[in-house]
């Protein structure tokens, strides 16, 4: 990933709405969830939602697909990956004993 990537990828997720978004589809791995579905849960109307997930899957954080009349979104697990090796890449300048606490703390979660 470079920097223009990145700095796309954090900033679609530097609104409010849509951080929600992904947060919400990363807890529906991996089956995911219609659009309609997501504009629900978050009481966001759907036309507005259209355009969160729009920008999330410009940014590599989202993907679709069409199951007859519904587009079913999930959390692009790969863009995060990509974007959180970006961001630790050079991680306490070859020191890995000064990024094991974020390496524990990202286990139990994933």
């Amino acid at each position: 990933m470079e920097n223009g990537s990145a700095i796309s990828t954090l900033g679609a997720l530097a609104q409010s709405t849509r951080l929600d978004v992904f947060r919400l589809l990363v807890r529906h791995e991996p089956d995911g969830l219609a659009a309609g579905d997501v504009a629900r849960q978050l009481d966001v109307p759907q036309n507005t939602m259209s355009a969160h997930l729009g920008i999330l899957a410009r940014a590599g954080l989202v993907r679709s697909e069409r199951h007859s009349r519904s587009i079913i979104y999930r959390a692009d697990l790969d863009g995060l990956r990509g974007l959180m090796l970006f961001l630790v890449k050079d991680c306490c300048a070859g020191s890995p004993e000064l990024c094991a606490p974020l390496l524990a703390e990202l286990t139990p979660c994933c």
